[in-house]
């Protein structure tokens, strides 16, 4: 119900709108009868003047004129410019106070008209879908944080860098120093068992220059005895 009250609240104050005014709903205070439509019967929006004088939404006229050219009110035929915009009109409009759409989830602000969409973007009552991939949870925004650390779907890879992925299974009992500390000791093992065959090998190597330099000194002196 909650979310279908706040689509209607959007859809009453949102660019998107085909046509029509504002739903008297979402006004602290009955707005005054001259800044109502007569053909939506809601307060007007981008309001404009016909050439008799009355007031209209302005995709509320430019709707009615397509089937007939008489004002909706008085029937006079609009002739010369289709409209002349109220601007000032529109200013006063915009300095109305609005309910949030989310009083019924806590939300106490009260803001103009103007800033509707800059507060139903940020607005800590407003519901938002869990950022976790597979979750289909609706939490409010001021929750969503809490609900993404303890939501059945929450995932992410071990800040330390271990590569492990963490879960809500397994992120209580990760330990990830003593992870890292047992894949360093595999590490050194690894290096020191290489560092002992290095050092083998070298052994065997010199050994082997020596008996070689041997020979040839033993073969040289033989040399020169002859």
């Amino acid at each position: 119900m909650v979310l279908e009250r706040a689509a209607r609240w959007m859809s009453a104050v949102g660019p998107a709108m085909v046509g029509g005014g504002y739903d008297l709903e979402i006004f602290t205070e009955n707005p005054d009868e001259d800044l109502l439509c007569s053909i939506c019967h809601g307060v007007l929006r981008c309001p404009v003047m016909i050439s008799c004088g009355h007031n209209f939404c302005r995709k509320c006229i430019l709707q009615w004129l397509k089937r007939q050219q008489t004002c909706p009110c008085c029937r006079t035929e609009v002739r010369g410019k289709l409209y002349v915009q109220m601007h000032k009109l529109k200013r006063k409009i915009n300095r109305l106070q609005v309910k949030c759409p989310n009083e019924e989830n806590g939300c106490p602000a009260l803001f103009p008209l103007l800033r509707s969409e800059e507060h139903a973007e940020t607005c800590a009552y407003g519901l938002v879908t869990c950022d976790n991939e597979g979750c289909p949870a609706e939490v409010l925004r001021k929750d969503a944080a809490e609900h993404g650390q303890s939501c059945g779907y929450w995932s992410e890879m071990c800040h330390m860098g271990c590569g492990t992925l963490l879960t809500p299974e397994n992120r209580d009992q990760h330990n990830c120093y003593m992870e890292l500390k047992e894949t360093y000791n595999k590490q050194l093992h690894k290096l020191r068992v290489k560092a002992r065959r290095l050092e083998s090998l070298s052994t065997q190597m010199c050994r082997q220059i020596q008996l070689l330099s041997e020979g040839l000194e033993g073969a040289q002196a033989s040399a020169n005895a002859q």
